[in-house]
Order: C-alpha cells, then sequence, then structure tokens
C-alpha cells in the first residue's frame, strides 16, 4: 500500500479560521481514540480528498473533517473529546459583552 504524504495541523488555519473568530491551530484536541492531548497544529492533515482529514500523531485515527462548498463548512469534531480554545485575555475596564 502507498503511503500518503501528510502536512502539519496548520494547514487547517486559514479554513477554520473562515469558522472560528479564534486560531484554532493554538487549541488542543484530545483524541477518542488513544486520549492523546495535542495543538492542534501538530494534527496530520491529509488533503487528498473532498476535504480536510486530520488525524492524531499518535495512534492515526481520525481527529476532525472540514468540508468546504460554496456557501456553508461541515465540521466533524467526533474523533475529538474536547476542544480547549486558548482565549485572549480580556483587557481591564472592558466587557466581555462589548
Amino acid at each position: 500500500m502507498k503511503q500518503q504524504q501528510y502536512v502539519d495541523g496548520n494547514s487547517l488555519g486559514g479554513p477554520l479560521r473562515e469558522i472560528f473568530a479564534v486560531d484554532v491551530t493554538a487549541a488542543t484536541t484530545r483524541c477518542v481514540s488513544c486520549a492523546l492531548t495535542v495543538p492542534v497544529a501538530t494534527l496530520e492533515v491529509y488533503a487528498h480528498a473532498p476535504g480536510l482529514v486530520a488525524r492524531c500523531p499518535g495512534c492515526a485515527e481520525v481527529v476532525l473533517r472540514l468540508v468546504r462548498g460554496p456557501e456553508s463548512a461541515w465540521l466533524d469534531l467526533r474523533g475529538t473529546t474536547s476542544l480547549r480554545v486558548p482565549l485572549p485575555s480580556q483587557v481591564p475596564g472592558t466587557s466581555a459583552s462589548g
């Protein structure tokens, strides 16, 4: 079987930025299969399909899938038990509601 080449999880930054207001590559994810907790930027991303498939660097199981169409995107996170997104610190004197 021919082994496919992958790029790192940083390749998800642009596509996920269209969906989220933060840089998700800085988030940490925990694999459902092996419980490895790593930054999204370290996932092994395969782009040879109609979308992006990100696999765990520990066990190679699928952690997330992202498919983008002309008017919407589909994000499948069933391979992760959690996605911890670091948020910027709030500036003193401002409120979270704006």
